[in-house]
């Protein structure tokens, strides 16, 4: 017993540290620079191990993505690791893996993100590579075809093995409905197969400048070389000839809807339950991360104790928040058996109520407090961790007070503060997007009690409803 009381002091000592810690963590100083053409470097020195790290954000990414042919950006970001200067796609590759390095693009919603690591050793051949990939890219025709291919075969194999991959995407598409935050990312079979290679190109000659970069660099490196490096590589390049993609606030839903796709023979259900929720911007950004851990982004979250400990319906439930330029979604996810479908969403639908009706308890916010500032400090460790948040403060138009205050805003959290954000952005019961994923017949009846449903096959090759 005194060794257990002794385990448990230490623990909570430990706890205390690590929040005490967590307070005084703080953004390291960083130089930004702005060239001529419209570049933006963000340059954070951090010599504490021989690595360096390069964050690249490039405006526009599926937003820009030509009605019908969603996917072209994601495309586009795969084509950049595929050969770019002198090297072709295996050279490339090697030139990449040689050193030990990692080199990787990928698409966002409003943004293409390059990044990479390289010993501090190989910067030089990281800028020689990272402007090749954005100035000199090779965007092979017969590369093109083959990630194109592959890209719809994945969506494919997600609709007949492993379907809740697909559930954010469905989500979204019927939450956002015409709203250009609707669309798919990588596509869907349709769009896939409507792309030609000739829209890639004219996707980059539009939307890859100079105009639309942001550039973080942190790690063991000299700032002033580095900025002529960068200045050398990119202080000449062109800006996007096309125009930058911007977007309007959608309307929140009023009432309930339903869409429940079908997938025949399928022995789950897998459900998402929400609506309209928060920006990036959103200023009370402690309480509710702090609302969400305790709601639906931990194990012992509220939603998982109720779906999967207390109840064994799942193997998982939680709540996500997706926060962009303009308000994301925030919703409810997990799946079930198809015979305990209504179980399961009686029960998540229970669990938001109670979140409503009876808030945050001191204990729970402590607990919660605790948990989040013990994983804060471990964010912030890595040049990699660092060049990414430079990065996306430059995007999202957030100062540095975005870290600096966090601890402190987390530890001012009161049950009465984080029950006015639960009260502003987690929908209420009559307020509420449904999307089901499962058989059909075996569901359709009894899920029409949560309002009007309209269905979608799974095999429809779009993940827009009604086309």
């Amino acid at each position: 017993m005194r060794r257990l009381l002794t385990t448990i002091v230490l623990l909570f000592c430990g706890l205390a540290a690590t929040a005490a810690q967590a307070q005084g963590v703080t953004l390291p100083a960083s130089e930004r620079i702005v060239l001529d053409n419209g570049v933006v470097l963000i340059l954070n020195e951090k010599d504490d191990v021989p690595l360096i790290a390069v964050d690249i954000l490039l405006r526009g990414g599926a937003l820009a993505d030509p009605d019908g042919k969603e996917g072209v950006s994601s495309l586009l970001a795969s084509l950049l690791e595929k050969g770019a200067g002198d090297r072709d796609s295996a050279e490339f590759a090697e030139a990449v893996a040689a050193v030990g390095g990692r080199l990787s693009a990928r698409a966002n919603q409003e943004s293409i993100n390059v990044w990479g690591n390289f010993l501090s050793r190989d910067a030089d051949l990281m800028v020689e590579l990272v402007a090749d990939m954005l100035i000199r890219p090779t965007l092979d025709a017969a590369e093109f075809e083959r990630l194109r291919g592959r890209q719809a075969n994945f969506i494919l194999a997600a609709k007949d093995s492993d379907p809740g991959q697909l559930m954010p995407i469905y989500a979204e598409a019927f939450l956002f409905g015409d709203h250009p935050y609707a669309s798919s990312i990588n596509g869907s079979e349709s769009s896939l197969e409507a792309i030609e290679h000739s829209d890639v190109l004219d996707y980059y000659e539009q939307h890859i400048g100079a105009d639309r970069m942001i550039v973080a660099v942190s790690g063991d490196f000299d700032p002033a070389g580095m900025r002529v490096s960068l200045e050398a590589a990119f202080g000449e390049w062109r800006q996007a000839t096309g125009e930058l993609p911007t977007v309007a606030a959608a309307e929140p839903q009023e009432g309930t809807r339903v869409l429940l796709i079908d997938k025949p023979g399928a022995t789950q259900t897998y459900f998402w339950i929400g609506n309209l929720g928060v920006a990036r911007s959103f200023p009370q950004r402690a309480d509710l991360n702090l609302a969400n851990t305790v709601f639906g982004g931990r194990f012992t979250s509220m939603l998982n104790t109720a779906l999967r400990v207390e109840s064994g319906l799942t193997y998982g439930a939680g709540s996500r928040l997706s926060r962009n330029l303009q308000p994301g979604s925030v919703g409810i996810s997990s799946y079930t058996e198809t015979s305990t479908t209504v179980e399961a969403i009686d029960m998540a639908l229970g669990v938001l109520a109670t979140l409503h009706a009876e808030g945050i308890g001191e204990e729970m916010v402590r607990s919660a407090r605790n948990y989040i500032l013990g994983q804060f400090p471990d964010n912030l460790e890595t040049a990699s961790q660092l060049a990414d948040q430079f990065a996306q403060l430059e995007f999202y138009g957030l100062g540095s007070d975005y870290i600096d205050g966090y601890g402190d805003a987390i530890s001012a959290v009161t049950p009465e503060s984080v029950a006015a954000v639960i009260d502003a952005v987690y929908p209420k019961e009559g307020d509420l997007v449904f999307v089901l994923l499962g058989d059909a017949e075996q569901i359709r009846e009894s899920v029409q009690k949560y309002g009007p449903v309209t269905e979608h096959s799974i095999t429809e090759p779009s993940f827009a409803i009604g086309d």
